[in-house]
């Protein structure tokens, strides 16, 4: 499934989620409630990386690492759309800098 599949499902989602915040309190989350919800989603994520290097236990680690990392990438999905952000250029593009800044410093003067 590429980019713009997920993209598609996950705003699905995020159409479900909204008319469940309606019956629940009268309103949608704002896109910076999703934000909000995304940077729990980290710190949960967080967690479960503590939990992989054996800093905290939790049970069933590996498929509630799988699980929030999936999470994580749906607020991202659904952010990026609500900005009006092609996150597939912009990802390339960043990519494409970052190995440019790489190759800099690898190739640079050495003391």
């Amino acid at each position: 499934m590429d980019l713009n599949h997920l993209t598609v499902r996950a705003l699905q989602i995020r159409d479900r989620f909204s008319a469940l915040e309606q019956a629940r309190s009268g309103r949608a989350w704002t896109r910076e409630e999703v934000m909000q919800g995304f940077v729990g989603d980290v710190g949960d994520l967080v967690k479960l990386v503590m939990a992989k290097q054996g800093l905290r236990t939790v049970a069933d680690v590996d498929a509630k690492l799988a699980h929030e990392l999936a999470d994580c990438l749906w607020s991202i999905l659904v952010l990026a759309r609500s900005y009006n952000v092609d996150l597939e250029a912009a990802f390339l593009r960043t990519m494409q800098e970052l190995e440019i800044r790489i190759d800099q410093e690898l190739s640079g003067p050495r003391d």
